[in-house]
């Protein structure tokens, strides 16, 4: 039960660190349904691990309807854990989610399958993932990771990686921990699409500079004929 508070205690605490909107206590108790779904998760997954039967699912449930946040009872999730904004979010039941993760809305930790035994994935410490994306099967992703909003993450990724796209692509490893600040710039994303199209822009540039030498070239040996 100690184990529980101290963990409780440090989700507070991430509110204010990964929140610059957070501004008081009684704001955050009373205002703040991320800190309240995953005040009601770890009630749940303490009864789940002690194999009572319904009344985890139950709460779990209330969450539910409360918050627009779904997590399963049975979902591992390490201290300093902060869901942003919240709803539409789903974290299934063998998810292993490390120390200070931030989530924001709409994401979905799922599975693939009917399988059983492990099919969500597991997340390491200090992970942000943007809101909408899709983090789905028994992957892993390493510590330190931006996973961009809407993306789609169907492999697993190394440690200190930046991931976007449909489906996700590695875009950066740079192999250092995200500062508090840079936790907040999920947004703030490399775009590979945009990247390749401003690749092809220079090339047609060049391709319609050469063309027009050519052209005016001609135009003079016509004139020398």
């Amino acid at each position: 039960m100690k184990k529980i508070i101290e963990t409780i205690i440090a989700d507070y605490k991430a509110v204010f660190e990964k929140d610059p909107a957070a501004r008081n206590f009684l704001e955050v108790i009373l205002c703040y349904p991320g800190f309240h779904a995953i005040l009601l998760h770890r009630i749940a997954h303490f009864l789940w691990n002690l194999r009572i039967p319904v009344i985890p699912r139950l709460i779990s449930h209330l969450n539910r309807f409360l918050t627009g946040i779904e997590i399963h009872p049975g979902a591992k999730i390490g201290k300093g854990f902060f869901i942003d904004h919240g709803m539409g979010v789903v974290i299934g039941e063998t998810t292993e989610i490390g120390d200070n993760v931030l989530i924001y809305q709409g994401v979905t930790l799922g599975g693939t399958g009917k399988e059983k035994g492990k099919r969500h994935p597991t997340i390491g410490n200090n992970v942000v993932i943007g809101a909408g994306a899709k983090v789905l099967g028994p992957i892993t992703i390493g510590d330190n990771t931006r996973i961009g909003a809407g993306s789609v993450v169907l492999k697993s990724v190394p440690p200190n990686c930046t991931v976007v796209g449909v489906p996700g692509r590695i875009v950066s490893q740079e192999g250092k921990k995200l500062t508090p600040k840079e936790m907040l710039e999920h947004g703030n994303v490399p775009d590979p699409e945009l990247k390749l199209i401003e690749e092809l822009n220079k090339r047609i540039e060049n391709l319609e500079q050469r063309i027009d030498y050519l052209e005016n070239l001609i135009k003079e040996k016509l004139r020398d004929m």
